[in-house]
C-alpha cells in the first residue's frame, strides 16, 4: 500500500485558499467612498437650507417702524431688525451684507418696514433713505441775539422751558459733539457760558427735541460755519493777538456795533487798534448787555455799573461774547482792516453808517456832525 492512501480524508485539498470569506477589497472602499459623499452632501444641502431659510423673507404682519440711529454699524442694526421680525437670522444677514458690500450707504433715521419684504427691498430702502417724515419744529434766531433773547424766543414758542434752557447754556460741560464751544475759557466770570457760540439761523428739527438738543445743533452749525472760513483763519488769531474766545467776542462787539457789512472790518481794526495802546474800548453795547431791558441812550450813572463787560471802566476786551455773531462779523473780526481809526460814532441820519476819527478832536467834530444832521 502506498503512502497516501493511508492519509486520512479532508475537505480541502492541497490548492484550496485558506482565507475567510467576505466582500472584496473594491466593493468595501465604494461603501466608504460613497458614505463619506453622502455625509458632505448631507451636510452641504443641510448648510444651503440653513442659509436658504435664514435670509429669506419672514411671514408678512403689520409695518412696523425701526431707527437706525447716526453712528450704528449696519452690523448692529441688523439685530434691531431680527427683533422686529423683519429678518428671520440677524447674523446670516450679517455676512450677506458683506458678501454684497452692503451697508456703508445705510442712511439714518425712522423707517417703515414690513415683516415679509425681501432682503433687497430692505437693501434698498435704507440706501435711498426712505425714513419717515417727522414733524418738525421750524424757529429762526436773528444775528444779534443774546442767549437771553434766544431762550425768550424759543419758550414762546413753546419748544423749551426758559429756565432749563438757560441752566443747559450756563452749566460747565463738555458738548463732545462740537469742536468751537471747546474754546470757552474755564472760570471766566461769564454771564452765560454759551453766550456767541449759539450761531444765529434758520433750523428745523424733530418735533419734541429737547433743549440740549437744541443747543448742540446750534453748537454745530457754529463748526460748519467755521470749516467754509479761509483755510488760512486759525493763523489771525495770533495776528490779532487773541485767542478764538477772544476772536468771538470782537465778533460780537461788531455785530451789536455794526449794521453795515462794509464798515465791519472797519471797526474791528478800531477795536485792536485801542486794544493795542491799551485804550478802553467804551462801547455802549457791553453796557447794554448788563441791562434787563435795552435803551435807546444810555445815562451816566448805566456807565458806571461795576462789571468786567463795562468797557468803560474795564480796560480790554469783556470776559467773552456778548451776542451771537454773524459770519461777516466773525470774517471782520479774523480779517480786520488796517486803519489809524482810533473813534466812530453812528450818523443819525437813519443810514446805520458812522463817522471814523484818528484823534479825540476829529471824534468831536463828528459827533457835531452827527448831531446836525439829526436836526435837519
Amino acid at each position: 500500500m502506498s503512502p497516501s492512501e493511508h492519509l486520512p480524508e479532508s475537505g480541502f485539498s492541497a490548492n484550496d485558499d485558506l482565507r475567510p470569506a467576505g466582500p472584496g477589497r473594491g466593493r468595501i472602499t465604494f461603501w466608504v467612498i460613497t458614505t463619506i459623499l453622502s455625509l458632505i452632501i448631507i451636510i452641504a444641502g443641510g448648510s444651503y437650507l440653513y442659509v436658504w431659510n435664514g435670509l429669506r423673507a419672514t411671514s408678512p404682519g403689520d409695518v412696523v417702524q425701526v431707527e437706525l440711529k447716526a453712528g450704528t454699524s449696519p452690523f448692529n442694526f441688523a439685530e434691531a431688525l431680527e427683533e422686529q421680525g423683519i429678518i428671520r437670522n440677524a447674523f446670516l444677514f450679517k455676512y450677506y451684507l458683506r458678501y454684497k458690500h452692503e451697508g456703508p450707504r445705510f442712511q439714518a433715521g425712522v423707517y417703515e418696514l414690513r415683516p415679509g419684504m425681501d432682503k433687497q427691498s430692505i437693501i434698498a430702502k435704507l440706501n435711498a433713505g426712505e425714513t419717515v417724515k417727522q414733524e418738525t419744529i421750524r424757529f429762526t434766531i436773528p444775528e444779534g441775539f443774546t442767549v437771553e433773547q434766544i431762550a425768550d424766543t424759543l419758550s414762546k414758542a413753546g419748544y423749551v422751558d426758559k429756565a432749563a434752557f438757560l441752566a443747559l447754556a450756563d452749566k460747565d460741560q463738555v458738548w463732545p459733539d462740537t469742536d468751537a464751544s471747546k474754546n470757552i475759557p474755564k472760570g471766566a466770570k461769564l454771564r452765560h457760558r454759551l453766550e456767541g457760540y449759539l450761531f444765529p439761523d434758520t433750523y428745523e428739527m424733530v418735533k419734541g427735541s429737547k433743549p440740549d438738543a437744541i443747543i448742540d445743533r446750534m453748537l454745530q452749525e457754529l463748526d460748519r460755519k467755521l470749516d467754509g472760513l479761509p483755510e488760512n483763519w486759525e493763523d489771525q488769531l495770533a495776528a490779532n493777538g487773541v485767542d478764538f474766545n477772544g476772536i468771538m467776542t470782537v465778533a460780537s462787539l461788531v455785530e451789536r456795533e455794526v449794521v453795515v457789512d462794509e464798515e465791519r472790518p472797519i471797526v474791528a481794526g478800531i477795536i485792536y487798534n485801542r486794544l493795542k495802546e491799551g485804550m478802553p474800548l467804551q462801547i455802549d453795547a457791553t453796557v447794554q448787555y448788563l441791562l434787563d431791558k435795552q435803551k435807546d441812550r444810555l445815562m451816566e450813572s448805566d456807565l458806571q455799573v461795576d462789571s468786567p463787560y463795562n468797557t468803560y471802566k474795564v480796560k480790554g476786551l469783556p470776559p467773552g461774547p456778548i451776542a451771537s455773531p454773524s459770519v461777516k462779523s466773525i470774517e471782520a473780526a479774523l480779517f480786520p482792516k488796517k486803519t489809524d481809526y482810533f473813534y466812530y460814532v453812528t450818523k443819525k441820519d437813519g443810514s446805520h453808517e458812522h463817522l471814523f476819527a484818528e484823534t479825540l478832536k476829529q471824534h468831536n467834530q463828528n459827533i457835531a456832525k452827527s448831531n446836525e444832521t439829526a436836526k435837519q
